[in-house]
């Protein structure tokens, strides 16, 4: 039996009711039609362009709050309100429904141009007692700037006792790759992604174990190198860095039944990147890479593998430009532990699916809205969240 799309607007929300005839099948071709930047093969099977799937649940989609300005990076209270921030330097404190919106100010000055400005948010897992909350942005710092992590006590409509608690040096006049989400771990650790900062001068860094420069750093509340780390007592390499060999990673997320976590990292002209991180691995960004320069150079003689640097689990080819990810646990039966995805030069939300660390299937939702995915949440109320670089919060919900 066929079920229809049915689509209105309500207020200031656009409401989908989206139905799939009923008994569709998964397996379906690639959802990626486009060919690709350049000839690469992959190195193994599944690595890109799997199989595509399509949701058989209804569910709806709400268009919540429309006046957020130039969102990044959400969190959620344990109130059910979100924290979103904005790139100019405030943070919006939105209702759970989305209705009303409080400015909470005090935080430290940004530089906002390019790609840079207040970013990504986390709230410490102890809140409910110490109302702390964690952010980066792009500081102004010496005679550039810089990814920078502060933590401060949510008051009010303000941060008191701000406190700049790590500093990804060295610090680089430039506009680009800030890398910049946060997410904390079982042991209330705290993983940080730093960019590589774009230029040719700054890309051999993201292989330098001295800089912090396309790393993923795990540090305490503190600031301080979380204990375990795989460089602690290493005299060539910072105690904080977990990973390197990376881009521009705007994706982190654990996957709630491992532990693991998992990251997305936008390529060049080709190569986006999903990789699953392990401690002290070098993930190969310049010297190995599935894209290609913007001019349609190869890069590095067109490497795209070598001994002792890891494959990423999954790659685009043309490119999705990934930004926030999150393990979905909500009220849907069949999208429970998928991996979302939000794409910005995509336009979309990627639903990923995974199975024993890889990937068997790709759906691409929320096509029709024509919207920069910036950021993407896993609610409290069982429901996933997504905000757009033109100021929308976004509500996806069984219906």
């Amino acid at each position: 039996m066929l079920k229809f799309v049915i689509l209105f607007a309500c207020c200031s929300s656009t409401i989908l009711i989206c139905c799939q005839e009923k008994g569709s099948v998964k397996n379906l071709s690639s959802v990626e039609k486009e060919q690709p930047n350049s000839d690469y093969k992959p190195a193994f099977n599944g690595q890109t362009r799997v199989a595509g799937y399509k949701t058989q649940t209804e569910y709806q989609v709400d268009i919540i709050n429309t006046s957020l300005g130039r969102p990044w990076g959400m969190a959620q209270l344990p109130s059910g309100d979100f924290l979103i921030t904005e790139k100019t330097g405030f943070i919006n404190l939105v209702s759970k429904d989305g209705k009303t919106i409080t400015k909470i100010t005090g935080l430290p000055k940004v530089d906002s141009r390019g790609q840079g400005g207040l970013l990504d948010i986390a709230i410490d897992p102890d809140f409910l007692t110490n109302k702390t909350v964690y952010w980066t942005f792009s500081e102004p710092y010496e005679k550039g700037n810089l990814t920078a992590v502060g933590k401060g006590v949510l008051s009010g409509n303000k941060i008191d006792n701000v406190k700049i608690i790590f500093r990804a040096t060295p610090s680089y006049n430039g506009r680009l790759h800030y890398g910049s989400r946060l997410v904390f771990d079982k042991s209330e650790n705290l993983f940080v992604s730093t960019g590589e900062r774009s230029d040719l001068e700054t890309r051999p860094l993201a292989q330098d174990l001295k800089a912090y420069l396309g790393k993923i750093l795990k540090i305490d509340k503190n600031g301080k190198p979380a204990a375990g780390n795989p460089f602690i007592g290493n005299d060539n390499a910072q105690p904080e860095i977990f990973s390197y060999g990376h881009r521009n990673p705007q994706g982190l997320a654990i996957n709630p039944p491992t532990g693991d976590l998992w990251e997305t990292e936008m390529g060049p002209r080709g190569g986006d990147e999903i990789n699953l991180i392990q401690a002290g691995k070098n993930y190969g960004w310049p010297t190995i890479t599935y894209g290609i320069e913007y001019s349609g150079k190869a890069i590095n003689n067109g490497l795209t593998k070598q001994a002792g640097l890891e494959q990423p689990v999954y790659y685009w080819d043309p490119v999705i430009s990934p930004s926030g990810i999150t393990f979905y646990t909500g009220n849907i039966t069949e999208w429970k532990n998928n991996l979302f995805i939000a794409c910005l030069s995509g336009e979309k939300i990627d639903r990923i699916i995974i199975e024993n660390n890889k990937v068997v299937g790709e759906e691409r939702l929320l096509e029709d809205q024509h919207e920069r995915f910036r950021d993407v949440f896993d609610g409290k109320d069982g429901n996933l969240y997504a905000i757009t670089d033109s100021g929308k919060l976004y509500r996806i919900s069984k219906k």
